[in-house]
Formats: structure tokens, C-alpha cells, sequence
């Protein structure tokens, strides 16, 4: 069987994709150059936006034709799917199957599967020398205009040891830069059998039998393996970036100093309407503390403009604050209306062509 996959969405999604083609491939399957070509093809979206959501309308009469083509040819819709659109697109695919259940779906469409697990956090990247590696999944946040928390459900963090077995599989393989993936990596946190670590005399003593890891424990542990590569991580909630991780970060040789900090808006009132659970005021200070203690760090942001409500006076507020911390980078996103979030019952009163204007603000920004 030869398969093809098509990928929308962040960088979870394409770790999606990555470990989706290992299990595929470890169960005999191999890619196809195009889809066309293919016998199963894999559709991985997200929606997050609703132009992930048009793209995936813009694919399905490729796929009806192909279908015509090879009377064989599976499809899958797979990632970050909305309750409304499964329902939209469940007479167009062969199959709606959630990211996580990989292994009951592959035993669905009858690719053989073996009688060893794989772990679910395994990957197959086709990048030279960079991989992505969840270290969790879901979210807790609950920002208002986002839908991973009704996608991908809570968070749960993989196993410490799954993690750093991983890391030391991807080290042999040859990857120079490894990076960690999480809606908000900050919130890491698992349980750790103490004979597996290195304790000083006070955990020595301890009658427990395991030690909780936070996500600055967990960057220790992984820079402590041997081997020539980096670590790089994302992405980070501003209210849940703690002293102990900017210390971790400039004590350890191998963490990039590399950070993406989503800002989303520079005004506290649209803030507190997202329900990012900050201020203006913490963002500056954390990013003032940041470059302070990081030397030559850089930062990078995601901005929403458009967000219901937002007058040209808060947009300007973001305006500002982006001239002001000079980000190395911006990503940009014009909001759009997700169903079964917060701000679903909020009135989109920005109109498109003012969404489309303050987003070429934005992006003219990056350059400067």
C-alpha cells in the first residue's frame, strides 16, 4: 500500500503527519511521490482557522477525481477537527479518525499492524536535520477564540522516560536539533521513578518513590544527554514562563536561545476578552527580564488582529507594542470565527477588509 499525506495546520499537526508515516511505514506501507499515485491518502487539518477549513473544501474535488481514477483509493481526515466539521465533511472522506487513536484506525482500514506498540510520540521526519517531538498533548487555557481544548481535549503529558528514550533514538539517528512540542510547554509536569535519577543526598532519603518534573527539570534532563545537537521548544504560555525556566535556559548549553512568546494583542482589555490571563504590563516585564538574563536571545510572537470588538485605538496598542519589543519575527493571523468557543458568541464587527489592512500593518512590522 502506498500512501500520501496532506498536512494544514501548525507544527503539531506536522509531528501529527511525521508519526502518522512512521506507523504507516513500520506496518509495510510506503509514500507515494504524489497523490495521485497513492492507494490511501491521509488529509491532516486543523480548525483553528476557517482558511484551513476552505483549503480542505478547495481539496475534495481533487480527491472525488482521483477516487474515479483508482476505485480502490482510501481517504482520512485526521488533526484538529471541530464537532461541525466532521459532520461537514463526513460523506466526503472514508473515514474521521482523531490524531490520538492512531493505532484503532490504522486496524480499521486493514494496514497491518504488528504485534509490538510503538510508542505515540515516535516520528518519521523528513527534515535534514531538525524533528519535532510532542512532549504533550491537549490544552487547559481555554483562550476564547481557540478550539484545541474541544479538539485535542486536556492536556496530558507523555512519560518522562517515553520522552527521553525518544531523544536519545532521534540522537543516534543523526538529528542535530530536536524540538519540543506543546500547545503550552510550560505546564509539563510528570512523575519520575527515583532509582532512574541523579538526586542529591535529600532526595536520596526520601521514602518517596518518585519526583515530579516540570518542564525546566525535563529540559535539564534531556541536556544532559550526551550527543551533538540542540533543543529547541514550543510553544510558551507568557503567564506560565517561570524564573526557573529562563535559568535553566541560560545555564544549559544546548537549549537555543530561541523563544516564542504569543503576545496575540497589545491592549488589555481585548486581552482579557481572549482570556490569555495576563496583562500588557506582565508581557513587557517578562520580555524585559528575558533579555536581561538571555544574552543574545531572540523573540518571536503571534499577533490576532481583528478580534470582536478591537477599535483602531487597540489595534494601534498592538501597533505599538511590536515597535517596541522589535520581535525577530511575527506571525500573523486575521481572526475568524470558530464554532464552540467563547468568542463564537461574541459579534464579528471587524470587517474583512479592515482585518486584511491592520494584518499588512502588522506584516510590514516584521520588516522594520
Amino acid at each position: 500500500m502506498k500512501y500520501f499525506i496532506f498536512t494544514y495546520g501548525c507544527q503539531m499537526n506536522k509531528s501529527d503527519s511525521e508519526q502518522i508515516a512512521a506507523l504507516l511505514e513500520k506496518r509495510g506501507c510506503r509514500p507515494a511521490p504524489e497523490a495521485a499515485r497513492a492507494d490511501l491518502v491521509v488529509v491532516n487539518m486543523c480548525s483553528v482557522r476557517q482558511s484551513a477549513v476552505d483549503r480542505i473544501l478547495g481539496l475534495i474535488p481533487q480527491l472525488k477525481k482521483l477516487k474515479t481514477q483508482n476505485s480502490k483509493l482510501k481517504t482520512i481526515l485526521t488533526g484538529c477537527i471541530l464537532a461541525k466539521d466532521k459532520e461537514k465533511f463526513a460523506e466526503k472522506f472514508d473515514f474521521i479518525f482523531n490524531a490520538e487513536d492512531l493505532t484503532n484506525w490504522l486496524k480499521k482500514i486493514k494496514v497491518k499492524i504488528p504485534t509490538k506498540t510503538e510508542s505515540k510520540i515516535q516520528s518519521n521526519s523528513q527534515h535534514n536535520s531538525q524533528v519535532y517531538l510532542p512532549i504533550m498533548t491537549g490544552c487547559n487555557n481555554f483562550c476564547s477564540y481557540c478550539v484545541v481544548p474541544y479538539t485535542r481535549g486536556r492536556e496530558i503529558c507523555f512519560p518522562v522516560e517515553k520522552i527521553l528514550r525518544e531523544v536519545k533514538n532521534l540522537i543516534k539517528e543523526g538529528y542535530k536539533e530536536i524540538i519540543l512540542l506543546g500547545q503550552n510547554v510550560n505546564s509539563y509536569i510528570s512523575k519520575f521513578p527515583i532509582r532512574n535519577f541523579q538526586f542529591s543526598n535529600k532526595f536520596q532519603n526520601s521514602n518517596s518513590k518518585t519526583i515530579t518534573i516540570n518542564f525546566p527539570k525535563l529540559l535539564k534532563m534531556i541536556n544532559d544527554i550526551p550527543g551533538d545537537f540542540q533543543i529547541g521548544f514550543f510553544t510558551s504560555h507568557p503567564k506560565d514562563f517561570s524564573d526557573e525556566l529562563i535559568e535553566m535556559i541560560v545555564k544549559s548549553e544546548k537549549i537555543k536561545k530561541e523563544i516564542h512568546l504569543p503576545l496575540q494583542s497589545g491592549d488589555n482589555e481585548i486581552l482579557k476578552k481572549m482570556n490569555r490571563g495576563y496583562t500588557i504590563e506582565n508581557y513587557l516585564k517578562l520580555i524585559e527580564k528575558i533579555r536581561k538574563k538571555i544574552s543574545g536571545v531572540e523573540i518571536s510572537t503571534d499577533i490576532i488582529v481583528g478580534f470582536p470588538g478591537e477599535t483602531e485605538k487597540q489595534f494601534q496598542n498592538t501597533l505599538k507594542i511590536c515597535k517596541k519589543v522589535k520581535f525577530k519575527n511575527i506571525y500573523t493571523a486575521q481572526y475568524s470565527s470558530r464554532p464552540g468557543t467563547f468568542a463564537f458568541k461574541m459579534k464579528n464587527d471587524v470587517p474583512q477588509k479592515e482585518k486584511k489592512k491592520r494584518w499588512e500593518k502588522i506584516n510590514k512590522q516584521k520588516q522594520i
